[in-house]
């Protein structure tokens, strides 16, 4: 970056990190003119805006997230001069990482452990989106992406996080009600069965029923999986669930237990951001939670 003020590039940083610029400013004592001022001086050297100004602050603009790849190395390895040239530094998280996760696996697998990636970063702001659907990284909506599929096209990266089991579930008093099925035909005559509403799915790979019988479809049904298992624990039929969910509620029972459904979760970036260091640290951590939790996701 020759011919670029390093002390400008530190106020950039700083900028980033903190999301608004009186923030950073305060961080580094300076007044919010001298940080505009610096600011501006930067962008012209680099030609190109690096900031858009929000309701809530700074947000980075693409040219500016290029920028901050290469001046999160610059910080990290002065960092690391200053410590003696000694490597495994961890770096400084701050600014805001935003996680777009299927509604399931990030309200019961991703918010469960959620504090031991954030304890340590106490500068960081943490954004799960967790919902029936998708945020778009090629439309810089979101910073990671946990998805049911790999994705076809787009300025993407994705790698296959894990598999993950589904089974069919209901109460013990509804099954002393209804009777326990022996087998998937069954459920057609007599039970009472739980889904989604087909016309909302937002993804393919949420068509279940059809895999353990043809011509299965749900009598209750809803877009959300919580509400889904909310419908099941209370007793008002039987569905199928993700394991994780299923098999950590005791309320529950699995039905036709050796009747499973197996997909698969995809931890998809974005190619020009994925080496940022909020988002690179983001990634670790998810693949690290799932390697430990590996059994909840695929039970023996």
């Amino acid at each position: 970056m020759q011919g670029l003020d390093w002390s400008d590039l530190q106020i950039f940083l700083a900028i980033a990190r903190a999301g608004q610029l009186s923030r950073a400013g305060a961080r580094l004592n300076l007044d919010p003119t001298t940080m505009g001022r610096r600011l501006r001086r930067l962008e012209t050297r680099v030609g190109a805006n690096l900031f858009e100004q929000t309701r809530e602050g700074q947000v980075l603009t693409e040219a500016g997230e290029a920028l901050l790849l290469r001046v999160e190395a610059m910080a990290q390895s002065a960092a690391q001069i200053g410590e003696g040239g000694k490597g495994g530094s961890n770096p400084v998280l701050s600014g805001t990482l935003r996680i777009s996760a299927s509604e399931g696996f990030g309200s019961w697998f991703l918010a469960k452990h959620i504090s031991d990636f954030i304890d340590p970063h106490p500068e960081l702001t943490f954004d799960l989106v967790a919902s029936s659907g998708f945020l778009s990284l090629s439309k810089r909506e979101t910073d990671i992406a946990v998805m049911l599929s790999r994705p076809k096209a787009g300025p993407v990266m994705a790698r296959k996080l894990a598999d993950y089991a589904l089974r069919l579930y209901a109460t013990t008093d509804y099954l002393r009600r209804h009777g326990t099925p022996k087998r998937a035909a069954d459920l057609a005559t007599g039970h009472r069965l739980i889904g989604y509403i087909p016309d909302l799915l937002y993804a393919p790979e949420l068509r279940y029923l059809d895999e353990l019988h043809p011509g299965l479809s749900p009598r209750l049904r809803s877009s959300s999986i919580n509400a889904q298992h909310h419908l099941i624990a209370s007793g008002a039929g039987v569905g199928v669930l993700p394991c994780f969910i299923g098999d950590s509620d005791p309320a529950l029972r699995p039905v036709l237990p050796d009747q499973r459904i197996t997909r698969s979760f995809w931890l998809v970036t974005h190619k020009d951001t994925h080496q940022l260091a909020r988002i690179k640290a983001g990634k670790e951590w998810i693949i690290e939670a799932v390697r430990k939790n590996r059994k909840a996701l695929l039970p023996d």
